[in-house]
């Protein structure tokens, strides 16, 4: 029988056999991945990227590189992948961008990307439509203004969220900025971090909102104060997926001068420890669920750190469930940041550009973009508050948008991602017009998230209104057509929860205004003052839900 980690009880209905783990001395690798990642470092594959495949084209690039190395850089095959063209995402740490950096982006996009950019949830940017052959050029334009794809995807440190209002919000903790660059700078492009079980994400926020999303991530640092001293709250084994967890609390205080060593000694567990036997189990949501926070906190503490972590109070709570940042919110210098909604995190290189010129124009060139697929302009004087706004609007980039685009965010979608079956991003755009339509003048906020696929990179499970992509029977025959599970109630700050899965239901994707229109239209009306659509959602008995849940499908 395998040798078990002590303290680690298996996984229910699960037998007692290796993971895998190279901590228990099993290195034999089990999937095809990690035999690729054995046979050489991914990070190599960049010689390769330069100077071969950019001068001999797709059709030289071999299965190793192309299904698992080139993620490494930033790079997936879209669809479809005999067009050889390639998603290229971009590394922006802590969503902190100069009005250089955003327009070297734009650009891009332009000349080689048929100009089209995503701005994601886990406040990147995604580029399409890329050629093999013009990556190194790309790469040129963005390392001159310190940009890289290194290490956007693949099993890694990927890029570090933090709160996109750090270092001018007028009450934050404590300007965390420092403490993402630096654990950025501490895990990235080296050969110590590059062969990882699985994607690993990190958040690091000095806000009082917790708009870094920490519920959810591998390890999210919350900073809270205690007895006059501010240092972060540390959580770990979270995430999504098709099986999500929410992180679980080490129960420690952690000062600033220890967040890199931290991090550094959570991810090295990861990396020793985390399962390898199947991708599907790697992430080290699963081993936190096996082994419970405590004994992840012992083990990090013999192991990983120089001296144990000091005890902790209880959470700080969150004061927001919506964290778009939208709008105008006052710097503690005096001036504001004024923060606007691409469409479900679609925008244009032109858009960018332009956003680049506005940045100069009213601020001091800098930008942020957030969890939530939006972006902001910051350091904008009194006086030019309005006619940034006006700008934005005349753009296409509204920063008061009506409700339903303030708060509907959606994944890249079948237009270019080859796990997706339904489209999102014009989905998106043709739902939140129909809502306006419906739903005239509404103020309050629904979150309505729609994914391609079960792999949630557009969070369906923490949603108001949660829609996973699904082929549906089409009523009047044919063809299955697009459609979606729904997920109700989800919900991050205060007391977080996943949506609830409306078992059996699927609405096709021409009748979601209809439906959505129909849930918040009850909302409105049932609700008690001020109550957020999950909390009148979930406080509902089963047999009133189900009741609200039918009359909405009518």
């Amino acid at each position: 029988m395998a040798e078990q980690i002590p303290g680690a009880a298996p996984r229910k209905g699960a037998r007692r056999r290796s993971e895998s783990q190279w901590a228990m001395g099993y290195y034999e690798p089990q999937t095809p991945a990690e035999r690729v990642k054995r046979d050489q470092d991914a990070l190599e594959v960049f010689d390769r990227i330069v100077n071969l495949h950019a001068k001999e084209g797709f059709r030289s690039i071999m299965p190793q590189d192309l299904n698992v190395r080139y993620r490494w850089y930033g790079l997936y095959t879209q669809r479809p992948e005999e067009d050889g063209l390639f998603m290229m995402r971009i590394r922006v740490p802590g969503g902190v961008l100069s009005a250089d950096q955003v327009e070297a982006i734009g650009r891009i996009s332009q000349t080689y990307g048929q100009d089209v950019a995503d701005v994601t949830d886990r406040q990147n940017f995604q580029l399409h439509n890329i050629r093999i052959e013009d990556v190194p050029d790309v790469w040129a334009r963005l390392s001159a203004v310190q940009l890289s794809t290194q290490e956007a995807c693949g099993d890694v440190p990927r890029n570090i969220l933090g709160c996109p209002l750090a270092g001018i919000a007028a009450d934050e903790l404590i300007d965390a900025t420092p403490y993402v660059l630096a654990v950025n700078n501490r895990l990235t492009g080296t050969k110590e971090f590059s062969n990882l079980p699985r994607k690993f994400k990190t958040s690091i926020s000095g806000c009082r909102d917790q708009c870094a999303v920490h519920e959810i991530m591998d390890i999210g640092m919350v900073a809270h104060e205690v007895g006059g001293r501010v240092g972060f709250d540390v959580w770990s084994g979270g995430g999504l997926g098709p099986n999500p967890h929410f992180a679980q609390r080490l129960g420690a205080f952690v000062p600033p001068e220890r967040v890199v060593e931290v991090a550094v000694g959570i991810v090295s567990l990861f990396r020793d420890y985390g399962y390898r036997r199947s991708r599907n189990h790697a992430r080290l949501k699963f081993l936190m669920a096996d082994w419970g926070a405590e004994k992840l906190r012992e083990t990090l503490e013999q192991v990983y750190l120089t001296r144990p972590l000091e005890d902790g109070p209880p959470a700080p709570e969150s004061r927001s469930v919506h964290r778009e940042h939208l709008g105008v919110t006052r710097q503690a210098d005096g001036r504001s940041a004024i923060g606007f909604a691409p469409m479900a995190g679609r925008i244009s290189g032109t858009q960018l550009v332009r956003i680049a010129g506005l940045a100069r124009r009213f601020g001091n060139g800098r930008v942020r973009t957030t969890t939530q697929q939006k972006m902001l302009i910051l350091d904008v004087p009194e006086e030019d508050v309005e006619p940034l706004i006006t700008a934005l609007d005349d753009y296409g980039l509204p920063a008061r948008p009506n409700a339903f685009r303030a708060s509907t965010m959606a994944c890249t979608g079948i237009e270019f991602c080859k796990l997706a079956v339904v489209d999102t991003k014009a989905r998106a755009r043709w739902l939140i017009d129909e809502l306006d339509a419906l739903l005239p003048g509404i103020h309050d906020r629904v979150r309505i998230n729609l994914n391609g696929c079960p792999n949630s990179c557009a969070r369906y499970q923490l949603a108001d209104i949660g829609l996973m992509g699904s082929l549906v029977p089409d009523p009047d025959g044919g063809d299955r057509i697009d459609g979606f599970q729904v997920h109700l109630g989800g919900k991050l700050g205060g007391q977080y929860q996943f949506g609830k899965k409306q078992k059996g239901l699927r609405v096709a994707g021409r009748d979601l205004p209809k439906f959505v229109a129909g849930l918040v239209g009850t909302w409105l009306e049932h609700r008690d003052e001020g109550q957020d659509f999950s909390e009148w959602f979930n406080e509902l008995e089963p047999a009133e839900a189900e009741t609200v849940v039918a009359g909405a499908r009518g």
